[in-house]
This record gives structure tokens, sequence and C-alpha cells, in this order.
């Protein structure tokens, strides 16, 4: 891989505890989408027995002009000093890496069941399969406790208004009873929700991604569904 040297351009809060960074993008500097990267922190002011380094997917798809990531902001030292960092400050980026990418075969469809800032490398996989104008079906169900803590939502629901084979699904699992949701499910994902918008299960192949618990509960799932492992693709996201 190569390491770049970027300079942060925009931050700005995207959902409760969630900042999205923004970075220019080096010349020549080519990723495939879902892919992540490493950033260093560049004597910083404090630091603390993690490192300065952090490895984050990088939510913007390859077609757009900046790199973009997302992350839950966690009282650590790596995240206090990201939060603080002046706009024009450089760091370096280590990139790219990964293998969680759309798999080529059109005729099967993808379905993404993230959990929380999981579904980060999500978003540039789907901006940039409808940039490339979709052939093959797409369905995203992202779970979240509220509607507050859903990042990229319009992003990610707009999108389908123009792309006919594309399918947004939102989910709350913590909702106030008083909070009523109009659009989308309420509930963990789960075998009953997925049929309502999948008619064989077995068909498309699954990506999953969000913290590990949620991660091993969902391949559970599918399994028990009748869903082989080599249709099932993961990424667990941890706090730090």
């Amino acid at each position: 891989m190569s390491i770049y040297q970027i300079k942060l351009s925009a931050k700005k809060q995207i959902a409760t505890g969630t900042m999205a960074f923004s970075f220019e993008k080096p010349l020549g500097f080519v990723h495939k989408a879902g892919q992540f990267a490493d950033f260093t922190l560049l004597n910083p002011p404090e630091t603390d027995a993690e490192g300065n380094i952090r490895g984050f997917s990088l939510a913007s798809a390859p077609y757009e002009t900046h790199l973009m990531i997302a992350t839950r902001m966690r009282d650590s030292a790596f995240k206090r000093v990201l939060k603080d960092l002046a706009i024009g400050t450089e760091l370096t980026m280590d990139a790219p890496y990964g293998s969680f990418t759309l798999h080529n075969n059109v005729s099967i469809p993808a379905v993404f069941l993230t959990g929380g800032i999981g579904v980060t490398p999500v978003r540039s996989i789907v901006r940039q399969a409808l940039h490339d104008k979709p052939t093959r079906e797409i369905l995203v169900f992202s779970s979240n406790k509220t509607p507050q803590d859903a990042a990229f939502t319009e992003d990610l629901s707009q999108s389908q208004l123009a792309n006919p084979k594309y399918t947004y699904i939102s989910t709350m699992t913590d909702l106030p009873a008083s909070n009523v949701v109009t659009t989308g499910e309420t509930g963990v994902i789960n075998q009953a929700m997925l049929a309502k918008y999948i008619s064989d299960l077995t068909l498309p192949i699954y990506y999953l991604c969000g913290p590990l618990g949620m991660v091993t509960a969902l391949r559970a799932m599918l399994n028990a569904t009748g869903v082989d492992d080599d249709n099932i693709r993961t990424e667990e996201f941890s706090g730090y």
C-alpha cells in the first residue's frame, strides 16, 4: 500500500455522537468502494496506549472528489484530538486496505445488514454502485436505536428515488412508545423482516457490518435460514 499526506477539509456532526471528517483526495489515489485506510495523527497534543493510528472505512465513493470517514465519538485520546483538529491540519493515510467489496456477478442480489456506524462502508458501496448505473438488485437494512442515532440516512434513502433496483430499509430498535415510525421497520433485523423484502432468502450475497455481537447473531440467523457461509461477508466495527 502507499502512504499519503492528506489535509482535513471539513468536519460535521451527522448523528448523535457521530461525526464525519472530509479530506482532500491525494492525486492518483484509487480505492474500491468498501475499503478502509489507516490514519495517523501527526504530533497530537495527547495520546494513550492505543497510539496515534486508527483504521477507518472510507465512506466516500471512489468517484467522489474528496475522502470521507465517519465515526462514533468515543471518549479516547485519538477521538478527542480528531474532533478538535483545525481545518487544513495534515495527517498521513496508509491505504487502501480490505476486501469488503461488492461481488462481481450482477445476477445475484446484494443485501447489506448494518448496525450503527457499520453503515459507513455501505455508503461508499451503494453510492458507487448507483453512480455506475446498477444492473443488480441492492437492498440495505440499516439498524439503529433511534432516528437521531442513524448516520447517512438521507444519503441512503434518497438514492432509491431514481433507482428502482435499490431499496433502503431503516429499522429502529429503541423507540419510545410515543414515537410512531411512519416509514421503515422497528426491532432487530430478523428472518421475518428480511422475508418481507426478499422472496428467496438463500439467493443473495449478504454483507454484515456492525458490532461484533450483531454480526455474529446475524450470521447465525442467516445460517439457520439456509444461507451458505460462502454467501456471507462480514466486517466488524469496534469502539475506540
